[in-house]
């Protein structure tokens, strides 16, 4: 792996590491070969659970709605969308919305998946701000801007915690503004 660049949103040192020092790196998960960035050591810190919280938030600008990507990007934009007094949008793995959706399907990693998100999650015209934990090959998050656009919104931009430069996420993203508190 790279050793951590300068983080790309220009997010202060003591934060990146911060960030660093409670991340773990789980080889062979899911599958061998893949190296899992856990970011349970940094969920069970009070302090840096807010750090991070605060640094996604400060990323962009007013917002109408923050998505969270299942499962991890729940448990952080859940708290962004608080703090910037906005809507938050669950967007999910297919089937487990119970109400009419839009769908995409991508390509990641390790396989590929269907996303959903309600149909009626966004009005026409509003600002949301995509919150994910890791940027990897950028799949999922092109699969969600997919999704924010279908439902006639404005994707304001893309936050991350981390963002793996090595596996060309922002590549899917040429048209849209992503930031990240740490890149690797």
């Amino acid at each position: 792996m790279t050793t951590p660049a300068a983080a790309a949103s220009g997010a202060d040192a003591d934060l990146t590491r911060l960030i660093l020092a409670r991340i773990r790196d789980v080889p062979d998960y899911p599958k061998p070969g893949i190296v899992f960035k856990d970011i349970t050591p940094l969920l069970a810190d009070g302090t840096a659970l807010r750090a991070v919280v605060d640094g996604l938030a400060d990323l962009f600008g007013p917002v109408d709605k923050v998505v969270g990507i299942e499962a991890r990007g729940f448990i952080l934009a859940a708290p962004v969308a608080c703090r910037l007094g906005a809507g938050f949008v669950p967007v999910r793995k297919q089937g487990k919305l119970p109400s009419a959706t839009y769908a995409e399907e991508y390509d990641l990693e390790y396989g590929s998946a269907v996303i959903e998100v309600h149909q009626d999650a966004f009005t026409p015209g509003e600002r949301v701000l995509i919150v994910d934990d890791v940027l990897a090959t950028g799949g999922t998050a092109a699969a969600t801007a997919s999704l924010v656009q279908q439902g006639g919104a404005k994707v304001a931009g893309l936050a991350f915690l981390m963002e793996l430069s090595f596996l060309n996420g922002r590549d899917k993203l040429p048209e849209l503004e992503s930031r990240s508190l740490l890149v690797v």
